[in-house]
């Protein structure tokens, strides 16, 4: 311990000019940090004094018992059941063999690919249209892989500005292919740039501005550019007819969506019956998209039922519980149906008033839900309004009043 050095006064009160000073407390109340401890000294802690708590802190190991997990299974990528399955990317089928359905198409463009490999040039401009979710992303990664060659994806609402076309273009090998995906909606400037790109494999950049412009030609590789499409249409003609190639998709048969089902319960390593696949192919309104969602959610459903394999009965029942009937129709589209033949003796009603009645946007009544009662004979579009034909009527349990009722 340092000495403390204090002085008590005089009992007499000391000299008269000097201040009295205070008592001093007694050494055993004066506490260990007094601020009037001689400082000049350092201060040594006694041999028998406890360390602080902070030297004396240790972290815990953690405590493994048989069911704790151990840090080098948590960090095990094999572990997680997640990884085991298939990646997305495996559903897509890597060649033209592979691909189901689309048998012209196929041929036209195996001809196509034969003719582009004998020649050892690229393949011709191809643009491909039809509704969405029936293979047009597919079949341009199937050209790549067929011809051996890159495939650069993007879309058109991303090429906002010219540079950003301009660098794709620029860094393309000789012979890849461009996928533009809604290609009807590029902007002005990015499809004249495309013009003499698609026709000389050449790209006019202009270099400063004013008078002092000039325009600068830089040489491409050559390349293919496979343009996808819903709406042909709004196409302007001088980019349609660029195409080489323009060819539509159509809608899948029931043995073709039969026949990618199973293929993709392979994949996924899951067992269904061929009722299986048919139960759901014949809800998937023609679109793969819809039938690798559609079995998605039924092999959902024979998992948490514990059910070793997909058959006709637990995928009729499982597709009921997400509200799809055996015609694909969802709970909307039967919605639409029934106010129209309920409340209205099945038309003619105007969309308007019929999106008021359901309470949906009158745009996408016209643009998701009409189109496939259309297609399937359900719906008709008159110059007075919506009708329900007989069949939707029959579908939906009011036999065939709709002939009969008045007009």
């Amino acid at each position: 311990m340092a000495i403390i050095s204090s002085k008590r006064s005089a009992p007499d009160g000391g000299s008269q000019g000097s201040e009295p000073q205070k008592p001093d407390r007694p050494q055993a109340d004066r506490p260990q940090n007094s601020p009037d401890l001689d400082r000049s000294e350092p201060e040594e802690a006694p041999n028998d004094r406890p360390p602080t708590p902070k030297t004396r802190r240790k972290k815990a190991k953690p405590t493994e018992g048989p069911d704790s997990p151990r840090q080098d299974t948590l960090l095990d990528g094999s572990q997680r059941p997640e990884e085991a399955g298939k990646s997305e990317e495996s559903l897509r089928p890597q060649s033209l063999g592979d691909y189901v359905g689309q048998k012209a198409l196929k041929e036209v463009l195996s001809i196509a690919i034969q003719a582009a490999k004998t020649r050892q040039e690229s393949l011709d401009h191809l643009l491909l249209y039809g509704p969405p979710g029936l293979g047009k992303t597919t079949m341009s990664l199937v050209l790549a892989q067929e011809m051996g060659v890159s495939c650069k994806i993007t879309s058109a609402p991303a090429l906002e500005r010219p540079r950003d076309i301009v660098g794709l273009l620029v860094n393309l090998q000789a012979g890849d292919l461009l996928f533009i995906d809604e290609i009807h909606r590029l902007t002005k400037v990015t499809e004249e740039i495309l013009y003499p790109a698609m026709e000389d494999f050449r790209l006019d950049v202009t270099l400063g501005k004013g008078q002092g412009a000039r325009i600068r030609s830089i040489t491409l590789k050559p390349f293919t550019l496979v343009g996808a499409t819903t709406q042909i249409g709004a196409l302007t003609s001088p980019l349609r007819d660029r195409f080489g190639l323009v060819q539509r998709l159509r809608f899948y048969e029931l043995d073709e969506l039969t026949a990618i089902i199973e293929r993709t319960a392979t994949i996924l390593t899951t067992t269904i019956t061929p009722e299986g696949a048919v139960e759901i192919a014949r809800r998937s309104r023609g679109t793969p998209r819809i039938a690798n969602r559609l079995f998605k959610r039924v092999r959902d459903y024979a998992l948490v039922k514990q059910e070793p394999e997909i058959t006709a009965a637990i995928a009729a029942t499982a597709l009921e519980l997400y509200n799809v009937d055996p015609c694909g129709l969802d709970w909307t589209d039967r919605r639409l149906l029934t106010v129209m033949i309920e409340n209205y003796r099945g038309g003619p009603v105007g969309l308007e008033t019929l999106a008021a009645a359901t309470g949906e946007d009158a745009h996408t009544i016209e643009e998701v839900y009409e189109p496939y009662l259309l297609q399937i004979g359900y719906l008709q579009r008159t110059p007075r309004g919506r009708v329900a034909t007989p069949a939707a009527w029959r579908h939906l349990g009011y036999g065939v009043g709709g002939e009969g009722r008045d007009q």
